[in-house]
C-alpha cells in the first residue's frame, strides 16, 4: 500500500480528475453490457488503461494522479448506485444541458441509504494506489453530498424520505463518515468531492441565493463540514465546483456571488473554481473564501477541458495576477476548469489535446510559482 504526503495539495499544478475514455476501454465497455465479455475481461481492460495514463500522468510531472475515473461510467450516479438504499434507473429524458439533452440515467432512494462496505470504488482506488510511484500521491475522486439531495430535474428520486432533507441529510453525513474512513484506511491520503449543485444553484439566482434553494444550501454545508470535521488530520479533502460538463457542452451559466458565503464556511482544504469562461463570472466573490481565515487553497479552472484550443500563457498569468488581488498568491493554483470526460462519452477533443492542455498547466504554474 503507498502512502504519499510529501507534497501540499492541492497542488500548484493539479487536475481535476476524469480523463478521456480510450477506444478500448469504450469497446470493452460495451462488449461487457452486451454480454460478450464477463465483468473480470472487462476489468483487465480498465487496468490496462489506467496502468498506461497513470504512467503519463507521472511522466507529465504531475504530483497527484487519478485513475481517470476508468471505472465508472457517470462521474456521479455510479458512485451513488454503490451505496445501500439506493438504485440506478433509466428515465423517460435525460438531463438538460446548452442545446443538449444528455444520456439517461437517474438514482432511486428505496430504503434508508447507508455505508457500503463492499462498494466498487474502493477496489478501484486499491488498485489506483497499488500502481502510484513514490512521491506519487493517488487522488480519489466521488460527487459531493449536496449531489445526493433528492431532485427530480435531476432524476433523483425519494421513494423512502419522502423528502424530507434534514433526515436524508442525517443518513448520508454517516454513509459519507465512514466511507471516507474506509478509502483512508486504503490508503487514500487525498480526496476531493464534485459538486454540481453550487454552481447549479448560483445559476438557478442572481446577485444573492433563490430563497427556495437555501435550506438545501445550508444542509450542503451541514453535510460537508460534518464529513470534513471528522475525517483524519492528514487527508487532504478538495471540492470541485462545476455547472454541467458533458460532450463539451454546459447545464448552467452565472457568477458565484450567489453561493459565496456558502462556500467561505466550508472547512475543506482548497476549492477546485471553474472560471474558463465569462460563465463563472469575476474573481471578487473569492475574497469571501480568502477571509475565512482557515488559508484555503483555490484553484484557479482557466484551462478549458472542453475544446482543443490551448489558451495563452500569458493571458493565464494576467488573470492569476487579477485574482490575486482578492486572495493572497500564494493561496493559489491553477487546473483545468473541469475534467475531460465527466462521463464516458467524453468531451470534444483528442487524447494529445488532453495531455497538452494539462502541459499548459504545468508550464504556467511553474512560471508563477517557481518550484
Amino acid at each position: 500500500m503507498t502512502v504519499s504526503v510529501q507534497s501540499k495539495f492541492p497542488y500548484r499544478y493539479d487536475e481535476v480528475g476524469s480523463l478521456l475514455r480510450p477506444a478500448a476501454l469504450k469497446q470493452a465497455r460495451a462488449n461487457f453490457n452486451d454480454k460478450k465479455i464477463s465483468a473480470e475481461e472487462l476489468k483487465q481492460v480498465e487496468d490496462q488503461e489506467v496502468s498506461r495514463i497513470v504512467k503519463k500522468q507521472v511522466d507529465l510531472g504531475l504530483k497527484a494522479v487519478t485513475d481517470g475515473e476508468f471505472n465508472r461510467s457517470w462521474w456521479h450516479l455510479d458512485f451513488i448506485d454503490g451505496l445501500k438504499g439506493a438504485q440506478f434507473f433509466v428515465p423517460e429524458k435525460g438531463y438538460t444541458f446548452n442545446g443538449l439533452e444528455t444520456r439517461k440515467g437517474g438514482i432511486k432512494y428505496t430504503d434508508k441509504v447507508t455505508y457500503n462496505p463492499d462498494h466498487p470504488f474502493f477496489e478501484g482506488f486499491k488498485y489506483l494506489n497499488s500502481i502510484v510511484p513514490d512521491g506519487v500521491t493517488a487522488k480519489q475522486t466521488i460527487p459531493s453530498p449536496s449531489v445526493l439531495f433528492p431532485n427530480k430535474d435531476a432524476s433523483i428520486y425519494d421513494e423512502y424520505y419522502n423528502y424530507d432533507v434534514d433526515a436524508f441529510t442525517e443518513d448520508i453525513i454517516v454513509a459519507y463518515q465512514k466511507t471516507v474512513q474506509h478509502f483512508y484506511d486504503l490508503g487514500c491520503r487525498y480526496l476531493q468531492i464534485d459538486d454540481t449543485s453550487w454552481g447549479m444553484w448560483a445559476s438557478f439566482s442572481k446577485g444573492t441565493l433563490n430563497p427556495a434553494l437555501k435550506p438545501l444550501a445550508e444542509a450542503a454545508v451541514r453535510a460537508i463540514n460534518a464529513i470534513a470535521d471528522n475525517k483524519p488530520d492528514d487527508l487532504t479533502l478538495t471540492m470541485h465546483v462545476c455547472r454541467g460538463n458533458y460532450a463539451s457542452t454546459w447545464a448552467g451559466a452565472g457568477a458565484y456571488d450567489p453561493v459565496a458565503d456558502y462556500l467561505a464556511q466550508l472547512h475543506i482544504d482548497g476549492y477546485f473554481l471553474e472560471y474558463d469562461d465569462e460563465r463563472s463570472g469575476g474573481f471578487e466573490p473569492l475574497k469571501k473564501i480568502a477571509d475565512n481565515g482557515r488559508h484555503q487553497r483555490i484553484v484557479l479552472g482557466l484551462v478549458t477541458s472542453k475544446k482543443p484550443e490551448l489558451e495563452s500563457q500569458a493571458d493565464l498569468k494576467a488573470r492569476i495576477k487579477d485574482a490575486s488581488q482578492y486572495v493572497p498568491l500564494e493561496d493559489l493554483c491553477l487546473s483545468a476548469q473541469c475534467g475531460f470526460a465527466s462521463t464516458e462519452e467524453g468531451n470534444h477533443l483528442t487524447e494529445d489535446d488532453q495531455w497538452n492542455k494539462l502541459q499548459l498547466v504545468i508550464d504556467t504554474a511553474k512560471s508563477v510559482w517557481p518550484e
